[in-house]
């Protein structure tokens, strides 16, 4: 699972890395030994308030991982278009997950929407986007011990270095302040962890104790995690109260205002949803998109651009948008993307990893989850079968392909 550490200022740090990184891959740029490295680094590390038990306890016999070099080196340019990337984040296990979720935990969502605003299927959306709505798969497959992780990328990451190193400080405040353990804190290779992927620094600057159980941790249960990420998207997002993100609309041919406008003033102008309904808030406003020519066309609304304030990309936001409307018990899209797939069931994921693996291929397990391993295994195959484009997408028709034994 690619877990992207975007929201908490630290997207471009990690995108400025992968640009610019030029780095040789046994050394660092201080040419020091990571061990000798961590020696040295206790003392700025007191200097920003961490103890020295702190520091011992969260650093001993600690060991370079260097996952997080590698991603960053490493990073595959996939030319995923959109309806890939919303088969891929909104399958049909994950939509009944959140089906699930939202009875689960009705009362918090409800708590959450009265003390900030944020609508539920919000809150689902950023949810099962970010970790499956805490999916116990997904955290032992596709997570790693957090403060190994970081002190690698202060140590050898150079560009990004000062970035780093704050956050490397900020995991060891989290657990002197007894939050959490060093063997607790696990995420994605950049540091970002739980529910819905704090970076360190959302912990400490933003984190709320939603459950008032005397700590704040973005782990177990997903009081703490969800009343922080709504935290987030009125704070740094500016979400507003009462309004829904946007719709799918049909957009009358030849219009090409792009400007903001309100739901009431772009029906005028020939523009209706693609599900025939009313606008519900025809006083709010929100501009035109079309993604891809001849696909689906939106209305985005203000709180489209809070989503996309957690990651800023258009595709993420559409996708936390569109599954949480989708857990919420909204439909599926009206109209096609060009070229589109159907979405691969579970299964079906499950059955193209297998037989990825059986021909050598390693996806990291056959567990319904396309994280990175898998992706990079199907562009392998791509390219030795001639399938062009190596897109790395695992969907339908790459497995009738493979059930053909091509």
């Amino acid at each position: 699972m690619t877990l992207i550490a975007t929201r908490r200022a630290s997207l471009n740090a990690i995108a400025g890395a992968v640009a610019a990184l030029i780095v040789p891959r046994t050394a660092n740029a201080q040419h020091m030994p990571f061990d000798q490295w961590i020696a040295a680094f206790r003392a700025k590390a007191v200097a920003r308030g961490i103890t020295d038990a702190t520091y011992t306890r969260a650093t001993q016999a600690i060991e370079p991982d260097t996952t997080g070099l590698e991603a960053i080196r490493n990073q595959p340019e996939f030319s995923e278009q959109l309806w890939q990337y919303l088969n891929r984040v909104t399958t049909d296990w994950k939509i009944a997950a959140g089906k699930e979720k939202a009875k689960e935990c009705a009362a918090l969502l409800a708590r959450i929407e009265q003390d900030f605003g944020v609508e539920p299927a919000f809150m689902l959306g950023v949810w099962g986007i970010e970790s499956a709505f805490g999916d116990p798969v997904v955290a032992k497959n596709h997570m790693r011990p957090v403060i190994p992780s970081l002190a690698t990328l202060a140590w050898a990451e150079p560009r990004r270095r000062a970035y780093w190193e704050g956050e490397f400080i900020n995991a060891l405040s989290i657990v002197q302040r007894g939050w959490s353990t060093p063997d607790e804190m696990i995420g994605s290779w950049a540091g970002a962890m739980g529910h819905t992927q704090w970076m360190p620094e959302v912990w400490l600057q933003m984190g709320i104790d939603y459950n008032h159980d005397g700590k704040i941790s973005p782990y177990g249960p997903p009081d703490d995690a969800l009343g922080t990420t709504a935290r987030f998207f009125v704070e740094r997002g500016n979400y507003r109260r009462g309004e829904h993100w946007g719709h799918e609309v049909r957009m009358r041919p030849g219009l090409k205002s792009h400007g903001s406008r309100t739901y009431a003033e772009w029906r005028k102008l020939g523009v209706i949803r693609a599900d025939g309904a009313p606008f519900p808030q025809p006083n709010a406003t929100a501009r035109s998109w079309i993604p891809a020519p001849g696909g689906p066309a939106f209305l985005l609304g203000r709180n489209f651009f809070a989503a996309k304030s957690y990651n800023p990309s258009m595709n993420y936001a559409l996708g936390l948008c569109y599954l949480g409307d989708r857990c919420a018990g909204g439909a599926a899209l009206v109209q096609k993307f060009p070229g589109s797939e159907p979405g691969p069931t579970l299964a079906e994921i499950q059955e193209i990893q297998s037989r990825l693996t059986a021909l050598g291929y390693d996806t990291g397990g056959a567990d319904g989850r396309v994280g990175n391993a898998t992706t990079l295994a199907v562009r392998a195959y791509q390219r030795k079968a001639a399938i062009a484009p190596a897109d790395g997408y695992a969907g339908v028709g790459l497995l009738a392909r493979l059930r053909q034994g091509l």
